[in-house]
């Protein structure tokens, strides 16, 4: 087993085991609190950042850390390997109780991520990635689906933006579905179950980092607002929106947001 291969074994054993805690508060009851309006904040949350937080930091001491539920420090920026992690993604979700979240955890190496792990310990699939070694659910190899057209495709939107209308613009082009958690979203586009997702608003790293891996590893494309590619572990961890597709439909979903790109959300 090489080194690499027992460091995705341990992450992927971290995140289910993050899983496991979460679970164990779902449908269940525990406080919540808001972090900032409309921002969400669990028991669940803390704990499976606590666990992955020890876990991940003593399988590999040398990298640095970035995560939702940890304060930031810039000490990271040092660091040419960073954890980047989001212990419950689709927090709203959870709360409603709602099967649509996910444990996402990214292995940065100089800005690019190189390990991807997305566990949904709801419906208990488990998606990872190793860069050049292509991408998987519950082990078994994915890809992105064969979908060539935009339209009538199978667009996976995040609930609030769609109740915000921002997807309003799409509703005759593509056939909506709306789901919760965007590193869900990601994986799924990875295992080809949707051809696109995208969001037009603000993201932090912790958010994307996993599904950026698993989508290109999957055979997709992934790109911010601008159709920029993606660098991590910034000063200022956040990206100005992302898009994300199987790779065939790529230019035309640039091609469709370009018009609405001075409606995109700012804050």
């Amino acid at each position: 087993m090489t080194s690499m291969d027992l460091l995705l074994q341990k992450t992927k054993s971290a995140a289910v085991s993050a899983g496991e805690a979460i679970m164990s508060y779902y449908q269940d009851s525990y406080s919540v609190t808001e972090k900032s309006p409309d921002n969400p904040v669990t028991e669940a949350d803390l704990a499976a950042d606590k666990i992955l937080k020890d876990r991940l930091t003593a399988l590999f001491p040398e990298a640095g850390w970035l995560s939702e539920e940890t304060a930031d420090n810039p000490e990271r920026l040092s660091r040419s390997s960073i954890w980047v992690v989001d212990p419950l993604d689709g927090t709203k979700e959870f709360v409603l109780g709602i099967p649509e979240f996910s444990v996402s955890v990214a292995l940065v190496e100089e800005n690019q991520p190189i390990l991807a792990v997305i566990y949904n310990p709801a419906t208990r699939e488990l998606f990872h990635a190793v860069r050049k070694q292509g991408a998987f659910l519950n082990d078994q190899p994915i890809a992105t689906s064969h979908t060539e057209y935009l339209s009538g495709g199978i667009v996976e939107a995040s609930r609030s933006e769609r109740q915000r209308g921002e997807f309003e613009p799409f509703e005759d082009l593509v056939n909506l579905r709306t789901l919760g958690s965007i590193a869900y979203k990601l994986a799924r586009v990875s295992a080809g179950k949707s051809d696109a997702t995208w969001s037009r608003g603000p993201k932090s790293e912790w958010d994307i980092c996993a599904g950026v891996l698993l989508i290109a590893e999957a055979g997709g494309r992934c790109v911010d607002l601008d159709n920029q590619p993606f660098l991590f572990n910034q000063p200022y961890p956040k990206v100005n929106g992302i898009i994300a597709s199987n790779g065939r439909i790529h230019n035309q979903v640039v091609e469709s947001l370009a018009p609405h790109r001075h409606s995109a959300r700012v804050d």
